[in-house]
C-alpha cells in the first residue's frame, strides 16, 4: 500500500492534505474509577495495517470548538506523515466525563498517565507515545515526563513552565501578578462553566452540565490562599525533580511569552536528550503566522524530534545546537510588530555567562547626597507595561516606554560604536532601606534611542518579603540597609551602537504587580548598587536556518458580529482627573467567538477592568467580565433538537492591608429544545485571603 503525496504548501504555508491521507476516530478512553475521557484521533489512512506511534495533547479547552481550528492545523498534518495524533479533553471539561478541580491537579496528572498507558496499549499503537502542547499542554507534558511514564519517549513542550510559583500567572517574584492572577481566574471560571457537547454527549447535556456546576469552585482563592512557595506550587513544578525526565525534550519559547525563561533552565538541568528553539514570537505556536514574527517549519522540526526518538531514524537532531535563538535588533516601541528585526544563531552549549559584565549604577545618584536615591513611584507606574500574555494582537506589547520611564528613577549607560548584545538573564544588586515592612522592587531595561524613543528590552520584579527566598516571608526592617538580587527575565536583544542602554527602577508596576497595602519610601545606595548583564559576543554562534512555516488548513469558520461589546477599545487607558483614579480596560481578544462548520455558535465578550487611586494603595481592584453564548439550531450529530447555553461570570478582587476580597458571580441559562429557557445557575460567593506576603 503506498503512502499519500503530501502537497507543497502554499504561499501562506498552508498544505490541503488529501482527505484519503488521514481518517479521523472519535474515542472514549476508560479512568479507573469509571470515568471516561473524550478524545479525538487523527490516524494514517493505512493505521489497520499498520500501527503507528501516538502523540498526544491533553488540555481543558474543548477539542469540540475552541481549540478546534489550530487542532485542525496541526494533528491531521502528523497523521499524514505517520503518527496517530490525539486530542484528548481533561475530566470535566469539554465533553469529558467527571469534574474539574483546578490546574495539573493531582487527578489530572493520574489521568494523563492512564491516558498514555491506554494509547500505548492499542492495537494500532507501537508503544511509543510523544506528547505535545502550548501553555497548558506544555505544562502538563514536563509534568508527565517528571512522572516517569515509562512509555512517554519524547515531548515538545511550547511557552510551558518548570515553575508553577515563579514562572506562571499567579506570582512574579514573590508578589501577586495582579494582571493575570485575577483574569485567568476569572477566566478559568468562565471556561469551567461551560456545557459538555449535546451533539457528543447526548440528551441528557443539560443535567450533566448542572452536576458540574454544583461542583465548580472559583479558583482565585485557592490561588491567593498561597503566597509563598509552599508544596501546593511545588506539586506539578519540574524543577523540583529535573533528574525524574528521562523523556527526550524539545522546548520551544517566545521572546514576547513570559515563560522563555523556562527554555534556558530545561537546557541547564535536563540529562535526558534535550534542545531549545527560541524564537521571536508571543504565546503561539510558531507557524501559525501570528505576530510577532518571522514564523518557522515548527511542524517540520517537530517531526524530525518524533521521527528520532518514537521511529529510530536518524534526522540530525543531536547535531542540532543545543539553542537555537533569535536576537532582536533595535527598533521603535510599537505594540505590535508583524515581524521583528534580527538574526538567528545557534548555540552548542548553552550555559548562562559565568562571569557577568558589570555596570555601577552609582549615577544614579549624586556625591551631594552620598549616592542616595529615593524611591516613591507614582501608583500607576507600569501601566505601560503591555500584556502579560501577547497573543499576537494590535494592542499587546508595551508601548513607548518613556512615560514609566519618568515615573521611575532612570540611569542611562552609552553603547559603544560595536553596540551591546544582551544573551541570557540580568540581574541587578541593589543596596537599599525601607522606610516600611513592605515594599516591592520593579528594574525595567530599555533601549533609548537618539530620538529619546524607549523600548523596553526585559524586566524584573521582586517582593521585598521574599528577598531571601520565594518559599518564606520576611518582613524588611524599617531603616536597616540590605543587600538584595533583583533577576531580570531573559533577554535576547541586541543594543544598537549611538543608541542608550537605560536602568529605570520603581516601586510600583500596577497592575502586573498588586501593591503592598501599606507606603513605604526606599532608598538606594547606588555606589553599593551594579547591573550585571549576560554579554553576547558576534561571532560566537554558528548559522541557523528555518525552512518557512507550514500547517494544515483550519477549520472553514466565519466570525459573528460582537453585539454587546462591553467596550470600544482592545487597550484603554483613562485617568480621572478629579479622583486621581487611573482606569486600564482591556479586551483580551482570545478569538474564540466562531461559526462553526457544525453549525456551532460561539460568541465570546469579555474585558478586564483594573482601577488604582493615587495615593491609596488598597484602592486598586481587578475585574474579570465574560459573557458566553453556545448554540446550534441545525440540530446535527446526536442531538435531536436544537440548543442553547448562555454563561454570564464576574469576578472582582480587592484587598485592605489585612487580606483580599474575592468574590464571583455566576448565570447559567440553560434551553434544550422549545422549552423554555432554565437557569441552572445563579450565585454569589465571597472569599477573603489574609494578605500573608503578597
Amino acid at each position: 500500500m503506498s503512502s499519500p503525496v503530501i502537497p507543497e504548501p502554499d504561499a501562506e504555508g498552508v498544505v490541503d492534505l488529501e482527505p484519503a491521507s488521514y481518517q479521523v476516530r472519535d474515542l472514549w478512553i476508560p479512568m479507573p474509577d469509571g470515568v471516561q475521557l473524550h478524545a479525538r484521533a487523527w490516524m494514517p489512512f493505512d493505521i489497520d495495517h499498520r500501527p503507528a506511534p501516538v502523540l498526544l495533547e491533553y488540555l481543558p479547552y474543548r477539542l469540540d470548538d475552541w481549540t478546534s481550528v489550530r487542532d485542525a492545523e496541526r494533528h491531521p498534518f502528523y497523521a499524514a506523515h505517520g503518527y496517530v495524533s490525539v486530542r484528548v479533553d481533561i475530566r470535566g471539561t469539554g465533553s469529558s466525563q467527571g469534574h474539574f478541580v483546578d490546574e495539573y491537579s493531582e487527578a489530572e496528572l493520574e489521568d494523563g498517565e492512564e491516558v498514555v498507558r491506554w494509547l500505548a496499549s492499542q492495537p494500532w499503537s507501537t508503544g511509543r507515545i510523544g506528547m505535545f502542547g502550548i501553555s497548558w499542554g506544555g505544562f502538563n507534558s514536563l509534568q508527565l515526563a517528571e512522572r516517569g511514564v515509562e512509555e512517554l519517549r519524547a515531548i515538545v513542550t511550547v511557552c510551558s513552565t518548570d515553575d508553577r510559583y515563579d514562572n506562571d500567572v499567579h506570582y512574579i517574584g514573590g508578589a501577586v501578578l495582579g494582571i493575570d492572577m485575577a483574569a485567568w481566574a476569572g477566566t478559568m471560571h468562565a471556561f469551567a462553566s461551560r456545557p459538555p457537547r449535546p451533539e457528543v454527549v447526548g440528551e441528557n447535556w443539560k443535567q450533566i452540565w448542572a452536576q458540574r456546576l454544583d461542583r465548580q469552585e472559583p479558583l482565585g482563592p485557592t490561588w491567593l490562599g498561597h503566597q509563598e512557595r509552599d508544596a501546593y506550587w511545588k506539586r506539578g513544578s519540574v524543577c523540583e525533580n529535573y533528574a525524574g525526565i528521562q523523556a527526550a525534550v524539545l522546548a520551544v519559547g517566545g521572546w514576547a511569552d513570559p515563560y522563555h525563561d523556562t527554555v534556558f533552565r530545561l537546557l541547564e538541568n535536563l540529562q535526558s536528550p534535550r534542545k531549545g528553539i527560541l524564537g521571536p514570537w508571543s504565546h503561539q505556536y510558531p507557524d501559525r503566522g501570528l505576530a510577532p514574527g518571522p514564523g518557522i517549519d515548527f511542524l517540520g522540526e517537530t517531526l524530525r524530534w518524533w521521527d528520532r526518538w518514537l521511529k529510530d531514524e536518524d534526522t540530525g537532531v543531536e547535531q542540532d545546537p543545543d539553542l537555537r535563538v533569535w536576537i532582536n535588533d533595535s527598533e521603535p516601541p510599537a505594540t505590535y510588530y508583524q515581524n521583528r528585526r534580527g538574526r538567528w544563531t545557534g548555540l552548542t552549549q548553552w550555559t548562562q555567562a559565568p562571569d557577568l559584565v558589570a555596570y555601577p549604577l552609582q549615577r544614579l545618584g549624586t556625591a551631594d547626597t552620598g549616592y542616595r536615591v529615593r524611591l516613591r513611584s507614582p501608583l500607576a507606574t507600569g501601566q505601560d507595561a503591555g500584556r502579560f500574555f501577547p497573543f499576537g494582537n494590535p494592542t499587546d506589547l508595551p508601548p513607548d516606554q518613556r512615560a514609566e520611564d519618568g515615573r521611575s528613577r532612570c540611569l542611562d549607560l552609552p553603547v559603544d560604536r560595536a553596540g551591546l548584545t544582551v544573551l541570557g538573564a540580568p540581574r541587578v544588586r541593589l543596596r537599599l532601606r525601607s522606610s516600611g515592612r513592605r515594599a516591592h522592587v520593579i528594574v525595567r531595561l530599555c533601549d533609548v534611542a537618539p530620538d529619546g524613543s524607549s523600548t523596553l528590552i526585559t524586566r524584573g520584579v521582586l517582593n521585598l518579603t521574599k528577598r531571601r527566598g520565594m518559599d518564606r516571608a520576611e518582613d524588611m526592617t524599617p531603616g536597616i540597609w540590605e543587600d538584595v538580587t533583583v533577576p531580570l527575565v531573559s533577554a535576547g536583544y541586541s543594543v544598537a551602537a549611538g543608541h542608550r542602554l537605560r536602568v529605570a527602577i520603581s516601586d510600583q508596576y500596577w497592575p502586573w504587580v498588586w501593591p503592598h497595602g501599606e507606603a513605604a519610601l526606599l532608598e538606594i545606595d547606588a555606589d553599593a548598587s551594579v547591573l550585571q548583564l549576560p554579554l553576547h559576543e558576534d561571532g560566537e554562534g554558528a548559522e541557523v536556518q528555518f525552512a518557512p512555516a507550514r500547517r494544515a488548513r483550519a477549520l472553514p469558520i466565519s466570525t459573528p458580529e460582537k453585539a454587546g461589546r462591553t467596550g470600544s477599545s482592545d487597550r484603554l487607558i483613562q485617568y480621572d482627573v478629579a479622583t486621581c483614579e487611573t482606569l486600564l480596560s482591556v479586551d483580551p481578544d482570545y478569538g474564540g467567538s466562531r461559526i462553526y462548520p457544525d453549525g456551532l455558535i460561539f460568541t465570546e465578550d469579555t474585558r478586564e477592568n483594573y482601577r488604582i487611586r493615587e495615593g491609596d494603595p488598597t484602592s486598586a481592584s481587578a475585574e474579570s467580565v465574560w459573557e458566553l453564548t453556545l448554540c446550534n439550531d441545525s440540530a446535527v450529530g446526536h442531538a435531536t433538537r436544537p440548543w442553547r447555553a448562555e454563561i454570564a461570570a464576574r469576578q472582582l478582587i480587592t484587598a485592605d492591608a489585612e487580606e483580599f476580597r474575592i468574590q464571583n458571580w455566576l448565570t447559567v441559562v440553560a434551553v434544550d429544545g422549545e422549552t423554555e429557557p432554565e437557569t441552572l445557575a445563579e450565585r454569589h460567593c465571597e472569599t477573603r485571603v489574609p494578605r500573608t506576603s503578597a
